[in-house]
C-alpha cells in the first residue's frame, strides 16, 4: 500500500512535509519526534489517523453529498442558519459508522501504544489536526475539539468520531469561510498521543516571541496546574514568564520577568475516564507552578524548536507530576505577528483619560470604545450588536462569530495565551483578560473605552474617550553617522518601540520604574520592621507578599524593568541613568516621608550623585547596584551602561565609582562602562577631570540650560529666557564635545532640542557629537533631518554649513525662519553660498511669496486614498505621508507644517466661517483660527461634505494648504451635497447616524450631554451650538 493511502502513520514515520496526509499538528509532532528527541526534547509517542482515513469514512458513510448540500449558499453572518447547518453535519458524522477495517486498525495501533508504555489501555489525548491547520497565513488552532484522558477501545473510537465531527462546528465553518478555504478541500487527521500526567503536575503555552509586539528577543511562557486545556481556553489566569533568548544561549538564567497568576482551579483526570475541575490549594496558588530551572529548560527547547523550523513558534508543554519530567505536546507556527512586516508602526494614544473602572492584562496595543454588552453564556450571543464591547467571564471558540464584530473584548479570566487573547490578536481587536469583577462593574449599555495602548496593563475607562492612531512608515529610513537613540522610561513599551529605526537607548530612566512598578521607598523596604507609619507598613506587606527579604522586592522589580528595556535593544548600548528623584519626589513613594528631609529648593538639593555615597541613603543605593549586577552578570545584558546624574564635582564622581565598586559594580569589569550626565556648568568647566573618571558624557540640555542661565524652567515669569539655543548654553555644549573627543570619550545628548530646532541639530552634527537621544515619536523625523544635515555638511564643508539656515529658508523648508518672517517686523537678509558670495535683500512679504511659489511648484506627488474617503490630491514630494484609522496626515518634516484630512469626530474649536471654495464641485466652508503663540502661521480648517458626513481638512501650511485642498478630486463627487453648503452643525441637526460626537440638551436651560453619534440624540432634544460648549 502506498504511504499516502495508509490510514495510520506513527510519529516516527511523519515529517513536516506531510501536512496533506496528517495535518499541521501531526506533521509537527512527527517532525519533532523524529528529529528533536535525539537532541533532548521530550515528545510523547503516538500515531496519526490520516486524511486518507477521513475520506474513506466519508465515502463509506455516503456523507459528502449531504454535507455539500447543507453548505451550499450558507451565509455565515446568519448565526441561526450557521448553527443549524453545523449541527446537522455533525449529527450526520456522529450517527455514521466507521468501516470495520478502519476500526480494527485503530484498535490494533492503540494496543501497540499501550504495550510500548507497558500499560494496559493507556490514557491518551485525542486531538484534531486539519490539513489546512497552522499554515503561516492561517491558524486553525482551537477550531476543533480535543479529548483528554481517553481510555479503552470503545471510548477511543467515539473520541475519534467526535474529533472528526468538530471539523464542522459553527466556529470552524465560519473560520474557513473567512480565510477562504473550501470546506470539502480540508480534511481532518486525528492525533492519538500518550498522555502526560500533568493533571498532577503543570502545563501551559510557550511563544518564542512577545505576543503583543512581535518582538523576537524573548520567550513568553504561561504556566498553571493541571491539564493544559484550562490555560489554552483561558479558564485560569496563569503564571507568566519572559526569558531573554540570547541570555539562555549564553547559559544564563535570564528570566527577566515573572508574574504570579491566580491559578484558582485546575483540570484533572476524572475517576475513570475524562476530566473534571478541581480547586487549587491556597498554598499552591501563592507559588509558581514551575521552578526557575524548568522555565529555563522550556526556553531552551523553545529556541531549539524555533531554530529547527526557522520561524516563531506557538508551543504547548506539560510537566508530568509523577516523574517530574517536561514534555512538548504540540508546536505550530505563530500566525498573527508572523504576518506583520513592521514596515509601519501603528500607535494608539488616548487624548484624555476618564474615570478608571477596571484594569487587567492588555492584549494588543489598540484602543476600542463603545457600549458594553455583558454576555453570560452562548445563548445570549444573538443579542450582541456590531461595535459593542463584549464583556464576559471567558470565551471559547463558540464565541468567535461575535468576537469578530466587537469593538473590544473584556474577560474576567485568562492570560496572554488564552483563547480570548489569541483570537482577539488575530482579529486586531483590543482585549483585556483577567479583569476580575468586570461583569458586575460594567452594565449592558454603558459607554466605555478599552485601552491596551498603555503597556502590559489594560484599562477600562468610563465614557467614549477621544483617541488618535498614529502610523509611521519605517521603510527606506535614512542612515546617519550620528547615532539616533531613544529615551525610554516605561519598560512595558520597550518591545514595541524596538521596531523604530534606532541605534540604542540613550536614556533609560529608573524613576519611572520606581514610581510605577516598585512604588515603595528603598529605605522603607530595608527598614520595614522599624516603620512608624502603620498604613504604609500594611501596604508594603501586601505588595511584597512572598518575599522573605523585603528589599529583594525592589531589586527584582528594578532589575526586571531595566532588563526589558535592555533586551529590547540588546544589540546596541542601553544607557541606564541611576535614580534621579529629588527629595520631594522620593517622599511620595510609599514609606518615603520617614526618610526624606524637606528642602526649600529640591532642584539643586540632595539629589543624584550626592545621595549614593551618603550614609543616609547608601543602603538604598546598594539595591540599585544589586539590580544592575543581576541584569548584567546574571542575565547577560552587558550592553547596559550605567550613568551617574547630577554629579557636581570630580571628587563626588570618584566617591560614586568607589561606592559602586563596594557593591559589586566595578568599572571595566565584564565590560562595565560608567557615564556621567553633563547637566551642570561644572561638568563642562572641569570636563578634563571628569573625562579621567568616566567613560562618556550625556548632555542633559534641560538642566544645563536652567543652571547656566539661572532660570527656573517651571516659572512662567522667566520662561521666555529659557532657551537651549542661547549662546552661553551652546558654547558649553561645544566645549564639552571637544574635550570628550580629546580624551576619546563618547558624548551624546538626551533632549528634544535637536528635534525642535533644526539649527541646534546642525550645530551638534557639525561639532561631531556621537549620539542624539530623543523621544520615540520624533526618532524618524529627526533621523531624516540629521541625514540631510550630514549630507549638506559632507558636500559643502564648514563654510557652507554656517549659512545653512538661510539657504533652506529660501526653498521653504525651515520653519524657524517663517516665525520671524510672519511677524512682519524686520527686514531680513538672505545669504546664499555660491562660488562668489552674493547678498540679496528681500522684504518679508517678498520672501513669503517666493517661498509659496517654490512650494506650489513642488506639488508634484499624487496621493490616493480609498479608506475613510475616496479621493486623490497633489502634495510636495518632500513631505511625509502618515495614514491612520479614519484619516491621513502629510508633514513637512523640516518646517513643522502639516495637512490633516480626516473623518470628523468632534466639533472643532473654530471662529466664524471666513471664506469658501469648491472641491470636486462641492461647496466647502473654510474656517480660520487664531495664530499660534510660537508661530505666525494661521491655522485653517475646511469642511467637505461627503456621504452625509463631514471630512475635515486641517492645516497650518499657509496658502499652500488651500492650494493642496483645491487639487483634491473625489472619485465620486456626486456623493457630496453640491446643492448646498453643509457644515458639521447641519449633520448634527439632521441627526445622521455617523461616528461624530454630538452635544445636545433637552431644553435651553438644561446642561449639554455627550452622545457618540447624532442619531442617539432623542427626537425632542436640541443640538447644542458652539456657544454652549467649551
Amino acid at each position: 500500500m502506498e504511504r499516502k493511502q495508509k490510514n495510520i502513520l506513527w510519529f516516527s514515520e511523519i515529517g513536516i512535509t506531510d501536512v496533506p496526509l496528517v495535518g499541521g499538528k501531526n506533521a509537527s509532532l512527527g517532525e519533532m519526534y523524529s528529529k528533536l528527541t535525539q537532541k533532548g526534547i521530550r515528545v510523547p509517542n503516538g500515531f496519526a489517523i490520516t486524511a486518507s482515513a477521513y475520506w474513506s469514512f466519508l465515502k463509506f458513510a455516503k456523507l459528502e453529498d449531504k454535507m455539500k448540500k447543507e453548505l451550499k449558499g450558507l451565509d455565515i453572518s446568519n448565526m441561526k442558519e450557521l448553527s443549524r447547518v453545523g449541527k446537522s453535519i455533525r449529527n450526520y458524522i456522529l450517527n455514521s459508522h466507521f468501516p470495520k477495517s478502519l476500526e480494527q486498525e485503530i484498535i490494533v495501533e492503540y494496543k501497540k501504544l499501550s504495550e510500548l508504555a507497558k500499560t494496559k489501555n493507556i490514557s491518551v489525548a485525542v486531538r484534531s489536526s486539519a490539513t489546512a491547520e497552522d499554515l503561516p497565513d492561517a491558524s486553525f488552532a482551537g477550531q476543533q475539539e480535543t479529548y483528554l484522558n481517553v481510555k479503552g477501545e470503545a471510548d477511543l473510537l467515539l473520541a475519534v468520531k467526535k474529533c472528526i465531527s468538530s471539523l464542522f462546528t459553527d466556529r470552524a465553518i465560519s473560520y474557513r469561510e473567512t480565510k477562504g478555504f473550501e470546506h470539502m478541500a480540508v480534511a481532518l487527521s486525528v492525533t492519538v498521543q500518550e498522555m502526560v500526567r500533568s493533571d498532577v503536575g503543570a502545563s501551559g503555552v510557550m511563544f518564542t516571541l512577545d505576543t503583543e509586539s512581535g518582538f523576537k528577543g524573548v520567550v513568553l511562557i504561561n504556566a498553571a496546574y493541571g491539564l493544559g486545556e484550562y490555560v489554552v481556553k483561558g479558564r485560569v489566569t496563569p503564571d507568566q514568564f519572559y526569558v531573554f533568548k540570547e541570555g539562555v544561549k549564553q547559559g544564563k538564567k535570564a528570566i527577566i520577568s515573572k508574574i504570579l497568576g491566580s491559578k484558582e482551579v485546575k483540570l484533572v483526570y476524572g475517576k475513570t475516564v475524562g476530566t473534571k475541575q478541581a480547586n487549587v490549594k491556597h498554598v499552591d496558588r501563592n507559588k509558581f507552578a514551575v521552578t526557575p530551572d524548568e522555565v529555563i529548560q522550556l526556553s531552551k527547547w523553545g529556541v531549539m524548536i524555533e531554530e529547527h523550523y526557522g520561524k516563531s513558534q506557538d508551543i504547548e508543554w506539560a510537566k508530568d507530576g509523577i516523574t517530574g519530567k517536561l514534555y512538548i505536546v504540540q508546536a505550530r507556527p505563530e500566525t498573527v505577528k508572523a504576518r506583520s512586516s513592521h514596515s509601519v508602526i501603528e500607535r494608539y494614544e488616548l487624548k484624555k483619560k476618564g474615570k478608571l473602572l477596571l484594569r487587567g492584562t492588555a492584549v494588543g496595543q489598540k484602543i476600542g470604545a463603545g457600549k458594553a454588552r455583558v454576555i453570560e453564556n452562548p445563548k445570549q450571543m444573538k443579542s450582541f450588536k456590531k461595535g459593542e464591547i463584549l464583556v464576559t467571564r471567558i470565551t471559547d471558540p463558540d464565541w468567535e462569530p461575535i468576537m469578530r464584530i466587537a469593538s473590544a473584548i473584556i474577560t474576567e479570566q485568562g492570560g496572554k495565551t488564552s483563547h480570548a487573547a489569541i483570537v482577539s490578536r488575530e482579529l486586531g481587536v483590543p482585549c483585556i483578560v483577567g479583569a476580575s469583577g468586570a461583569r458586575k462593574m460594567l452594565k449592558t449599555g454603558k459607554p466605555i473605552t478599552v485601552s491596551c495602548a498603555e503597556g502590559d496593563e489594560g484599562f477600562v475607562y468610563s465614557g467614549v474617550l477621544p483617541f488618535e492612531v498614529k502610523k509611521t512608515e519605517i521603510k527606506d529610513v535614512a542612515k546617519t553617522k550620528t547615532k539616533i537613540m531613544m529615551n525610554v522610561g516605561d519598560p512595558d513599551n520597550a518591545f514595541a518601540l524596538s521596531f523604530l529605526p534606532n541605534d540604542g537607548i540613550g536614556l533609560a530612566r529608573e524613576e519611572f520604574i520606581f514610581s510605577n512598578f516598585i512604588r515603595i521607598h528603598p529605605l522603607a523596604l530595608i527598614n520595614y520592621d522599624k516603620l512608624k507609619d502603620k498604613k504604609a507598613k500594611k501596604i508594603i506587606a501586601d505588595m511584597t507578599h512572598g518575599y522573605k527579604k523585603k528589599s529583594d522586592y525592589c531589586v527584582d522589580k528594578l532589575a526586571e524593568g531595566i532588563a526589558r528595556i535592555a533586551v529590547a535593544s540588546y544589540k546596541n548600548d542601553v544607557i541606564v541613568r541611576l535614580s534621579d528623584f529629588k527629595t520631594n519626589e522620593y517622599a511620595t513613594l510609599i514609606g518615603g516621608k520617614e526618610f526624606e528631609p524637606k528642602e526649600e529648593n529640591p532642584m539643586i538639593g540632595w539629589r543624584g550623585a550626592s545621595r549614593y555615597y551618603s550614609k543616609e541613603y547608601k543602603a538604598g543605593f546598594k539595591l540599585e547596584c544589586e539590580a544592575l549586577k543581576k541584569v548584567r552578570n546574571e542575565w547577560g545584558l552587558t550592553n547596559v551602561i550605567v550613568m551617574v546624574p547630577f554629579c557636581r564635582t570630580p571628587e563626588e564622581g570618584e566617591q560614586v565609582i568607589k561606592t559602586m565598586e563596594e557593591f559589586g559594580l566595578k568599572r571595566g569589569e565584564n565590560g562595565l562602562q560608567v557615564y556621567v550626565m553633563c547637566e551642570i556648568p561644572s561638568n563642562v568647566i572641569l570636563a578634563e577631570e571628569f573625562a579621567k573618571i568616566f567613560d562618556g558624557f550625556s548632555i542633559g540640555s534641560n538642566d544645563l540650560t536652567q543652571l547656566t542661565l539661572g532660570v527656573d524652567r517651571d516659572s512662567a515669569l522667566v520662561a521666555h529666557i529659557y532657551n537651549e539655543k542661547n549662546k552661553a548654553v551652546t558654547t558649553l555644549i561645544r566645549d564639552v564635545i571637544r574635550v570628550a573627543h580629546k580624551h576619546k570619550r563618547k558624548v551624546g545628548i538626551c533632549g528634544q532640542a535637536p528635534s525642535d530646532y533644526p539649527e541646534f541639530a546642525e550645530m551638534l552634527v557639525r561639532e561631531g557629537i556621537d549620539s542624539i537621544s530623543l523621544n520615540p515619536d520624533t526618532v524618524i523625523s529627526t533621523r531624516e533631518r540629521i541625514a540631510y544635515v550630514e549630507k549638506t555638511l559632507g558636500k559643502k564643508g564648514r563654510k557652507t554649513s554656517l549659512k545653512f539656515l538661510s539657504l533652506v529658508a529660501v526653498f521653504g523648508i525651515l520653519g524657524a525662519s517663517l516665525i520671524s518672517l510672519g511677524a512682519g517686523c524686520t527686514k531680513t537678509t538672505i545669504e546664499k553660498t555660491m562660488p562668489t558670495v552674493q547678498k540679496n535683500e528681500l522684504s518679508p512679504a517678498q520672501l513669503r511669496l517666493k517661498i509659496l511659489e517654490n512650494q506650489k511648484q513642488a506639488l508634484t506627488q499624487s496621493l490616493k486614498i480609498n479608506t475613510f474617503a475616496n479621493f486623490e490630491m497633489k502634495y510636495p514630494a518632500t513631505w511625509q505621508v502618515e495614514e491612520w484609522t479614519g484619516g491621513v496626515t502629510l508633514r513637512n518634516l523640516a518646517t513643522g507644517e502639516y495637512v490633516s484630512i480626516f473623518k470628523q469626530l468632534v466639533s472643532p474649536p473654530v471662529k466664524e466661517v471666513s471664506s469658501s471654495t469648491t472641491v470636486s464641485g462641492i461647496p466647502v466652508l473654510i474656517y480660520s483660527d487664531t495664530p499660534s503663540i510660537t508661530s505666525s502661521m494661521m491655522y485653517l480648517m475646511a469642511e467637505i461634505p461627503y456621504q452625509d458626513e463631514i471630512i475635515q481638512f486641517d492645516t497650518n501650511a499657509l496658502g499652500l494648504g488651500i492650494e493642496m485642498m483645491e487639487t483634491m478630486k473625489f472619485n465620486k463627487p456626486e456623493v457630496g451635497l453640491p446643492d448646498k453648503t453643509t457644515s458639521h452643525w447641519d449633520v448634527r441637526e439632521r441627526k445622521v447616524c455617523v461616528q461624530m460626537i454630538t452635544y445636545a440638551r433637552q431644553n435651553k436651560d438644561s446642561d449639554c450631554q455627550m452622545f457618540s453619534t447624532p442619531c442617539e440624540v432623542p427626537d425632542n432634544w436640541q443640538v447644542c451650538d458652539r456657544g454652549t460648549i467649551n
